[in-house]
């Protein structure tokens, strides 16, 4: 059986989520990667997860991300390979195209799986997370090809050893003038880094940054740590960051070796994005904080004054 899985690219190589994504597949058949661009990726497609085959997807036949495009070339795959699933990461690109696809090919969709296990008669039995992994569900599912989506903090990713290097094809898919409506680009600002889904280190600012001024010593901080900013949903809220850097339910949920927590209250709706962090780290001036009760390690202080002496500390390092 063919299972083809949509791989995002973190620079040179796949992005974390895709490559438990990638995992999650080997489990279920044999493995076609399918990469929209960029063209620098050619040269380690070969060994993209111990897939068996790579599909490359110039991103100028797309125009950047596109996710009705990017579902329509999946279709197309299907019917060349004769796929019997679609797998993608649990990120906010994995479920919107896998959604644009089950709507084009009429196929039913599963969100979030952790763990997928083919019935042998056309199903799937599968378990997934509900209420931002609150709740675990199990569930059957019968397609005649199945799209799933693999939860993104919920699989080690576990690339063999010593794999056969894939036959690598260059694919130009069949694209309609609507296919093409809605692209999004992103911006200077939004580029040329690590995201946050996948970020190893994250620098979280919450309400008590204090404004939108406060973040210049976490974007200092998140720099020398060779992380990211991430934010709580009232920073938002407040305009002070742009929703594509919130941690949480309604945001990103994260998986970093290490999570700094600073000025963040601890909602539940937030711990539900955080809650796959390998570390958590939490400064805050309320010792009773919720956050607090998730983190391994607390410093009970001033953001303001032990954020600027951690910058300091790094660089005479």
């Amino acid at each position: 059986m063919t299972v083809l899985v949509l791989v995002e690219v973190d620079g040179a190589e796949p992005a974390d989520a895709s490559a438990r994504a990638l995992t999650l597949a080997r489990g279920l058949g044999d493995v076609s990667a399918v990469v929209f661009g960029p063209g620098g990726f050619g040269a380690a497609a070969p060994t993209i997860g111990a897939a068996t085959d790579v599909y490359l997807v110039d991103p100028a036949i797309t125009g950047g991300y596109a996710p009705a495009a990017w579902a329509r070339t999946l279709a197309g795959l299907i019917a060349e390979t004769g796929a019997t699933a679609v797998l993608a990461a649990g990120t906010d690109r994995g479920n919107e195209v896998l959604a644009h696809l089950g709507a084009i090919t009429g196929l039913p969709m599963a969100a979030n799986c952790v763990a997928v296990t083919p019935g042998g008669d056309g199903t799937y039995r599968l378990t997934r997370h509900r209420w931002a992994g609150l709740l675990l569900e199990d569930a059957i599912l019968e397609a005649p090809v199945a799209l799933f989506t693999v939860a993104t903090d919920a699989i080690a990713p576990d690339v063999p050893a010593e794999t056969p290097a894939a036959m690598v094809h260059d694919y130009k898919s069949e694209l309609t003038e609507g296919d093409l409506a809605v692209r999004a680009e992103e911006s200077a600002a939004g580029g040329g880094g690590v995201s946050l889904a996948t970020a190893r280190v994250v620098v979280g600012g919450g309400r008590g940054v204090g404004g939108p001024d406060g973040f210049a010593p976490l974007e200092e901080l998140a720099e020398l740590l060779g992380g990211v900013v991430g934010v709580s949903r009232v920073v938002t809220s407040e305009g002070w960051r742009p929703h594509r850097q919130q941690v949480g339910q309604t945001g990103t949920k994260i998986t970093p070796a290490l999570y700094l927590a600073c000025g963040i209250s601890g909602a539940i709706q937030h711990v539900a994005g955080c809650a796959g962090a390998k570390h958590i780290i939490a400064i805050n001036t309320d010792p009773g904080a919720p956050i607090l009760s998730h983190a391994d390690y607390a410093v009970i202080g001033d953001l303001h004054q032990i954020v600027p002496e951690l910058v300091a500390a790094l660089r005479a390092r």
